[in-house]
This record gives C-alpha cells, sequence and structure tokens, in this order.
C-alpha cells in the first residue's frame, strides 16, 4: 500500500496547531497529522499529514493560503518494510556501562553491562540520537563518581531508556512521565519487557503538572531530553520539584540553544557542572544550589 506525506512549515506554534487541527478532517482523510518545532534553531513549525491515498493537492493549496503557511511538499512514499529497514541500520548503542540493543541483537550483550532492551520500531530514545547518548554517557558518570539517585523523574520520557537505565543503577523506584500517551504506552511495554515493572512507573503528564509527580517531590536527579522550548517552559517547576543540590540531565537542545537554557535555570537556582556535544547535540548537567 503507498504512503503519501504532506509536509508544510509555520512561523509560529498557534497557527501550526491549528493547520493541524484543520488537516484532519481533510478528504481523502489523512491517518495522521504530526506538529513540531524543527530543531534547527529557526523557530519554523513543521506540520505534516500522512495518507495511504493520494491527497488533494487543491484543498491542500487552498488551506496553506489560509493558514500562511509555505506551500505542501506533496511525496509518495516507496514501500519499504520499515521495521526490517531499522533492524539492519541500528546496531547496539554503547555508552560507558550501558548497552542499548534491539532483541535481534540480545546475543551480542556483552558480559559485565547493563542492557537496556529497546525495540528500534517503538517511540524516540533508542540511543543512537545524540541527546539520548549523551545523557546515558552524563548518567554513567555520575554513578563513576559515586552519585545515588534516589529520587528520580524523567520527564519527556518517550521510550524510557533513561529512567530504566537509572532504575538499573539504583533500588528506588523512578517515575517516568510523558506529554504523549502512546510514548507513555511504549515506556510500560519497554519497562516491562526489561524485568522492571513495578520499579519504573509511567504516566501521562505535561511538565511537573500532575498530582503523582508532586507527591514524589522533592527529586534529587531530574532528566529532560525535550526541546528547547519545553526544557525553558519547566525550568521553574524544576526548580520547584528539586531538592537543594539536586541534578538535572537536559538534552534535546542544540549547541547553539544551550545558552538561552542555562539562562533559564540559572533564574531557577541552577549551575552548569558540565556538558558534552555530541555533533550539533548538547547535553547539560547542572546542580541546584
Amino acid at each position: 500500500m503507498p504512503t503519501y506525506t504532506a509536509l508544510t512549515t509555520l512561523p509560529d506554534e498557534t497557527r501550526a496547531q491549528a493547520l493541524g487541527e484543520a488537516l484532519e478532517d481533510l478528504e481523502p482523510e489523512p491517518v495522521g497529522v504530526g506538529v513540531f518545532e524543527l530543531e534547527d534553531g529557526s523557530g519554523l513549525w513543521e506540520v505534516g499529514a500522512y495518507f495511504t491515498e493520494a491527497p488533494d493537492e487543491i484543498a491542500l493549496t487552498l488551506m496553506a493560503a489560509a493558514f500562511g503557511s509555505a506551500e505542501f511538499a506533496i511525496s509518495e512514499l516507496p514501500e519499504i518494510d520499515w521495521v526490517a529497514h531499522v533492524r539492519r541500520e541500528l546496531k547496539p548503542v554503547e555508552a560507558g556501562r550501558f548497552f542499548v540493543y534491539g532483541s535481534h541483537d540480545a546475543e551480542k550483550l556483552p558480559e559485565g553491562r547493563i542492557g537496556l532492551l529497546i525495540e528500534a520500531a517503538m517511540a524516540f530514545g533508542t540511543g543512537h540520537h545524540g541527546t539520548t547518548l549523551g545523557c546515558l554517557r552524563a548518567l554513567d558518570r555520575l554513578a563513576d563518581r559515586g552519585f545515588h539517585g534516589r529520587n528520580v523523574i524523567d520527564v519527556g520520557c518517550g521510550t524510557a531508556v533513561l529512567a530504566m537505565g537509572a532504575a538499573r543503577l539504583w533500588p528506588e523506584p523512578v517515575l517516568a512521565t510523558d506529554i504523549d500517551a502512546v510514548a507513555v504506552d511504549v515506556a510500560a511495554a519497554n519497562v516491562d519487557a526489561n524485568g522492571l515493572s513495578g520499579r519504573v512507573d509511567c504516566l501521562e503528564a505535561v511538565g511537573f503538572d500532575h498530582p503523582a509527580i508532586h507527591a514524589r517531590a522533592p527529586y534529587d536527579l531530574v532528566f529532560a531530553n525535550i526541546l528547547k522550548g519545553p526544557l525553558i517552559q519547566i525550568a521553574p517547576d524544576m526548580g520547584q520539584h528539586t531538592a537543594p543540590g539536586s541534578l538535572a540531565i537536559l538534552s534535546g537542545l542544540l549547541v547553539t540553544q544551550a545558552a538561552d537554557v542555562l539562562a533559564a535555570y540559572a533564574a531557577a537556582g541552577f549551575a552548569e557542572v558540565e556538558r558534552e556535544e555530541i555533533g550539533e547535540w548538547a547535553t547539560l548537567v547542572l546542580r541546584r544550589a
């Protein structure tokens, strides 16, 4: 079955979200619609729709004009077994003591390493992206220095790979949250597949806005591998939900965006401890004064 995509960009989130909602009423109906902030520092938002039959190009042209977006780029994707393709292309990831792998590479888990099973067909967070890799390396370095996370939360957990890494290191339960219900389901499935049920609790939440998150505060280690905008938005709440001396591992941001994020966290009482840059991506480790 062929798949068609229709992609455009807008300079602000409000119109992008409105366009995304309007796309859902198109005929033929798209099987999925996504609205994402581009991670290139441009401030643009991408709006994409996915179809199993050719979309109405005239309707898309009129919609682009109505919402002030760029013209839709329409493409037909080749029929590919994407799961098989990803499994061939994605190799296990080593990040210090951590070894992130898919079930097809289970026999490659080295003795003495902490294995984290993540299927490549799942949500964001297989360890291959520079942001996830940077967070795992930062966690590994903290453990090397003797840090013990007794109350850990992973905000925007995706596959929950970071939460599971913490749960493999320390016996205390870890909280993994995400704004997306599908990601929460994926995270819970990964937790179960890794034998960590009861050790990592997964729930749907926006930032720190959830009674269960408030009840377990203050946290001594927070992961937030999200985008620049959300990182800045949750900075005040992170200051309110962490203990003095607590640590935060932040990523999902470009090297060029680090200064803005650091400024927001300085205002919330955090100071930079270290950073790692992997390609164009930065991972920051901060400590609350």
